[in-house]
This record gives structure tokens, C-alpha cells and sequence, in this order.
């Protein structure tokens, strides 16, 4: 049975408390919401705080606030499954909550949070395993050695970005707000990711994610499609997230297409949103789009599947996300 190591656990009162207790605890602190990535890490030993502190009932991070023509703010503590249920959620941004409602189980959904699965750690086959497992082929290069076992060769870590939200989150531009002693900011969802396993994200350890503000809806219409082996429970080993704004006469004028599930970061596609933009969504040219997402995608033997199917199943998986737009 794997146990949590020892550690400190302190529930502050509001935000400010929240971040002073994270600065007097320094580099052995951490936050936590539902718990869901945490302490299965730290069970593993891949993380081990002194220090942890939960933020889930702060309530300045459980309300969800606005619609979709002034803007939603959802906070980090939101549970995935209010995120499911809410009422202005599912009608008007459908595709958030159906995003959300494929994440794990029910149960995990209960106690897993938005923020969390923004923030959700770095996966990978040689590194989410006990420690014992890890110690066996002398650990990897994202805890404890200096080989990334999937790529020998080379000095970055490849870990995957697996969450089923940030995809789409970059997809419709949505903004998070980062909280720490030193003040506050604003970082578009695009710019909080790295494309490395190990610093995947552009944020200070100091900082506590506070909310998600998602944008006006303005005509705007997305979807997300999740390849994974089971129904329920697995994470995402392809992500697709696409974004179209469309004009009155059926032309696109901007699109975005997101991968997930395939590297430290998620996947901007230009090369598949130029060939949608300018024209009506016809075949052809969701045929292109999907050719150019099959061509960038390139996940590497890391996850669950042969990582060359998990390539080829960019093509029909970013036609089933642009055909179900094309339909609203």
C-alpha cells in the first residue's frame, strides 16, 4: 500500500491568507483543491511538500459569475462536476461543461476542480509509476535522474500535457488570474503552458490560481473530442479543440485548432486554421485542416496506444470536431 509521506496541513481563511501562508512555506509548500493529482503524486513520491495548503473552500474561488455576453469568471475551486451542471454553463458555454464531463469518473469529477485540471502535472508511462518501479530503471529525467527514458537522446522531458480542459481553454482564448504576496496577473490560457515536461508551466510556484475568466461569446462556436481507450476514467492520449468564428454568409474568420494529449504543451495548428479561414466550411477544406493538424501532430511512445495510430487518429477526430461546428 503506498502512503502519503508526513506533512503539514494548513486552511487559510481568504486568498491573502492563502498566499502568505505559501510565501512563509517557500519552496516546501503547496496548494491543493480536490487533491486528485496531488496526493496520488505524493503517494508516489514524485511530489512532497512539508507544507500543503488547501484552498478548496476558500469561496472567493467557488463562484461562478457573469454569462456569455458580458463574460463567465469561474473560480479555480469550482468542482468539475458543478462545472457539468451549471445551469448559464450549459447554456452558454455547452462545450465547457461537455468537456469537463468526460474527464475521469463521477466520483473524481466530484472532487477534482477546474484549476486543478488546468494545472494538472505532466504524465507520462516512466514517470507515473510507485517509486520502487522508478528507482528499478534508475529513475527519469523528470524526478531524480538525468535520462528521459521515452527519447535517451535528448535533454528535454518529454511528459504529456493531459488535460481534457486546456485545449480548450486556449482554443476560445480564455484568461486565468494568478494571485501571490507580490500581487496579481493576468495570463491568457495560451501563454501558461511550456513545451517542456518538467517546467510545463508559466507560472511561479508562489502563485495561486484564483479564477478562469472566459470570453463574450460574440458568435463564436467550439467543440473538444477526446480519444481515449475506455468510456470513463483515462486520460486523454489525443485532444482535439477547435474554435470557429463564422460570418453571416457562412465564411470563416477565425478559427483555432488545439491538440492535446500529444506533448509537454498543447498544439497550435496554424498551418490548419489558415486553411479554414477565408471560405465557407466546406469538405475540402476541413479535409486540409485535418491533413495539416495529422501532419504537426507527432506524439511520441509515452501514453497508452502505438503512438503512430495515436497520429493518425488526428485526421478523422479533427473532421468529427470541425462536421459537429459546421452543424451549429
Amino acid at each position: 500500500m503506498m502512503r502519503l509521506p508526513k506533512f503539514s496541513y494548513r486552511v487559510p481563511v481568504d486568498i491573502k491568507d492563502a498566499v502568505k501562508m505559501m510565501a512563509d512555506a517557500g519552496a516546501e509548500g503547496q496548494f491543493v483543491a480536490g487533491g486528485t493529482d496531488l496526493y496520488p503524486n505524493m503517494k508516489r513520491r514524485q511530489q512532497t511538500p512539508k507544507t500543503v495548503i488547501s484552498v478548496t473552500r476558500l469561496q472567493e474561488l467557488n463562484q461562478i459569475t457573469g454569462d456569455g455576453k458580458t463574460g463567465l469568471v469561474i473560480g479555480a475551486s469550482v468542482s468539475l462536476t458543478d462545472i457539468c451542471e451549471h445551469p448559464v454553463i450549459n447554456r452558454d458555454y455547452p462545450m465547457v461543461a461537455r468537456a469537463a464531463a468526460v474527464i475521469s469518473t463521477p466520483t473524481l469529477r466530484n472532487m477534482g476542480t477546474i484549476g486543478g485540471n488546468l494545472l494538472l502535472d505532466t504524465r507520462c508511462n516512466y514517470y507515473d509509476q510507485n517509486y520502487e518501479w522508478r528507482k528499478g530503471i534508475n529513475f527519469c529525467l523528470k524526478k531524480d535522474g538525468d535520462i528521459c527514458w521515452v527519447a535517451p537522446g535528448s535533454k528535454k522531458c518529454w511528459a504529456v500535457q493531459s488535460s481534457d480542459l486546456v485545449p480548450l481553454m486556449v482554443a476560445i482564448g480564455a484568461r486565468v488570474r494568478l494571485v501571490s504576496t507580490l500581487g496579481e496577473r493576468f495570463v491568457d490560457a495560451a501563454g501558461l503552458y511550456n513545451d517542456d515536461g518538467i517546467a510545463y508551466l508559466h507560472k511561479r510556484p508562489d502563485e495561486l490560481l484564483a479564477d478562469i475568466h472566459l470570453p463574450p461569446l460574440n458568435g463564436w462556436r467550439a467543440t473538444y473530442k477526446k480519444l481515449r481507450r475506455r468510456g470513463a476514467f483515462d486520460f486523454p492520449v489525443l485532444g482535439v479543440a477547435a474554435r470557429l468564428d463564422i460570418s453571416e454568409d457562412g465564411t470563416v474568420t477565425d478559427a483555432k485548432l488545439i491538440l492535446g494529449g500529444i506533448a509537454p504543451a498543447p498544439i497550435e495548428v496554424v498551418e490548419a486554421q489558415e486553411a479554414l479561414i477565408g471560405a465557407p466550411l466546406d469538405d475540402e477544406r476541413m479535409r486540409a485542416a485535418a491533413e495539416a493538424c495529422y501532419m504537426k501532430a507527432r506524439p511520441l511512445d509515452n501514453t497508452d496506444f502505438v503512438m503512430n495510430w495515436r497520429k493518425q487518429m488526428a485526421r478523422p477526430f479533427v473532421l468529427r470536431a470541425l462536421e459537429e461546428l459546421q452543424k451549429q
